[in-house]
């Protein structure tokens, strides 16, 4: 019997048709890196203080002051969600006192904004918080907004496999570009905080869903010397890519409704690419649809001017996966052994820490010196080197040493920020943006790390219980960033500590370079450096995870 590898051989690994693949599929990764992150400018908060009704009967003078000054960065600034009594001030302005000299404001009767509040136009023209007054007593609502499209990631990581699996890639991948357009288009007409809060969960769960199709597709299309490149450098690139996209647009759309809409637009050249992107071969076959998948390959074969053979898919050679009787594993062989459930813990907690880094310092620009176009910009940027690095040192270097090195530098810096003089703005962003490497390139690692260090036989389930982990880190880091309204250096300090004490944790976990990838429980890595004795039966290389398609499936989220 042949397997898929075997029998395909003949189209070659990097002809036009896998080129056409390897970038169309990237390129639909394009919309997930500015729709992600959008809150950033869609729910950026201005300058704001309390307004005071045209009818109040205020003085100029009495005007100018009707709002106290409190200390915030060190210098004195108009407090944001208090006043003075507007009674108290129309009296003292009938009476034609002074304020400062006649009455003394520290002594005055203080009300909350009970008219609303004046927004500074200088970044935002409108955002969802100046549209909805989310300031004051109401500022929890908008890192809400971010969590609940975060929790829109999190269900749709639970439901996205399984439909890929029943009803196939390209279907899951083109109803789920639709789902996330549609329902960001409806969003631009929201009336309310709640109805644009509901549909971002619906836009969380069709983004993950279709970065998962497009992951699992070309994992399965792409031959084994070119499936690493696309999973590593290929999404993610292309995904960064979007994400420098989205200051530029945020830059010159200044009203989050337009900007919204502007966002959306792209998503829609996308759809027409359902007439080249085809399913996946593999997918058919396990479906028995071997007439389908054979013309596939043919068109392939076309297209990269080579000649298929006359039969390519025969049934009766190809593995009949179905018939052979397989053990069930479920959830609850993560606990089965000592080993493997210190491995489990230690991973949740990997994948949670780092999740919340990177989030947390992608959400966290708007609240960094200078301007925000510009360092959102930067934070997109240095993704680019540290995917590449991150990709460099899984191929030539220990997972564990590379990891913690990843950590250590990402945490480190950001523990320094708070030592940085005020007026060396400069050095504080730069902390930050490295901060903000490290962290991208361990979480570009991770994936692999995890996928080796799980058997073949619960691999998925270890990487899935490990994704969710990451998706409660991702719903809680907007609130790490709130954090910071409390206190400016809190939410790196926080960062900082976590993201240093995963690096330590990484140094307990057995070393997955170079050793053959475990097919049973049995056969796992050892936690702390014990010796690893593998079974006579696994003698693989651990190339494997080039060539098998099932380890790569399991690294997408």
């Amino acid at each position: 019997m042949r397997d898929y590898e075997e029998v395909t051989a003949f189209l070659g690994e990097w002809g036009r048709f896998q080129r056409v693949i390897f970038f169309l599929l990237s390129a639909s990764i394009v919309p997930n890196g500015f729709t992600g992150l959008s809150i950033v400018f869609l729910a950026g908060t201005p300058e704001h203080r309390c307004a005071v009704p045209r009818g109040a009967n205020l003085s100029a003078e009495w005007l100018n002051n009707s709002v106290p000054l409190e200390v915030r960065g060190g210098q004195a600034a108009p407090s944001r969600c208090r006043r003075y009594s507007l009674a108290a001030l129309a009296n003292f302005s009938a009476l034609r006192l002074r304020p400062g000299s006649d009455v003394e404001l520290g002594t005055l009767e203080q009300e909350p904004c009970r008219d609303g509040w004046e927004y500074s136009r200088a970044v935002y023209r409108s955002t969802i918080v100046t549209e909805w007054n989310l300031v004051c007593d109401n500022d929890w609502k908008a890192p809400l907004s971010t969590s609940m499209f975060f929790v829109g990631v999190l269900l749709g990581s639970f439901v996205s496999g399984q439909l890929s699996d029943k009803f196939g890639r390209k279907n899951v991948l083109f109803a789920t570009l639709a789902m996330q357009t549609g329902f960001s288009f409806i969003q631009v007409f929201s009336t309310s905080w709640e109805m644009f809060s509901v549909l971002f969960v619906l836009v969380g769960m069709g983004q993950i869903s279709n970065y998962v199709a497009a992951f699992v597709l070309g994992t399965e299309i792409l031959g084994k010397s070119i499936r690493l490149l696309f999973c590593t450098l290929g999404v993610c690139i292309f995904y960064a890519m979007g994400y420098m996209l989205l200051p530029l647009f945020a830059y010159f759309i200044r009203a989050w409704r337009m900007l919204l809409l502007a966002l959306t637009l792209p998503g829609l050249l996308c759809l027409p690419l359902w007439w080249v992107i085809p399913e996946s071969p593999r997918w058919l076959i396990s479906q028995r649809r071997f007439r389908e998948a054979e013309d596939i390959i043919r068109k392939a074969a076309k297209m990269n001017g080579v000649t298929a053979p006359d039969v390519i898919f025969d049934p009766s050679e190809l593995q009949d996966l179905n018939s052979q009787e397989q053990q069930t594993y479920t959830i609850l062989d993560l606990m089965r052994t000592r080993n493997i459930l210190t491995i489990t813990i230690m991973s949740i907690l990997l994948w949670m820490i780092i999740s919340v880094g990177y989030f947390g310092l992608s959400l966290d620009t708007p609240n960094l010196h200078g301007d925000i176009y510009v360092n959102c910009f930067l934070s997109a940027v240095i993704e680019v080197p540290a995917y590449v690095i991150s990709w460099l040192l899984l191929r030539n270097l220990p997972r564990r040493y590379s990891m913690a090195a990843a950590l250590f530098l990402g945490g480190c810096v950001l523990l320094f920020i708070q030592l940085v003089p005020s007026h060396i703005r400069a050095l504080s962003v730069l902390l930050v943006m490295l901060g903000k490497f490290g962290i991208t390139s361990a979480f570009a690692m991770v994936y692999v790390y995890t996928a080796e260090l799980y058997p073949t036989v619960v691999r998925n389930m270890g990487v899935g219980a490990s994704s969710m982990a990451s998706r409660l880190g991702s719903i809680l880091s907007p609130y790490f960033v709130y954090l910071g309204a409390y206190d400016r250096f809190l939410p790196y300090i926080l960062m900082g500590s976590l993201t240093v004490l995963s690096g330590i944790l990484t140094l307990f976990l057995p070393e997955s370079y170079g050793m053959p990838l475990p097919d049973t429980i049995e056969q796992m890595l050892l936690v702390k450096g014990l010796e690893y004795r593998p079974a006579s039966s696994s003698k693989r290389d651990s190339k494997e995870e080039e060539e098998n398609p099932e380890i790569l499936k399991s690294t997408a989220f």
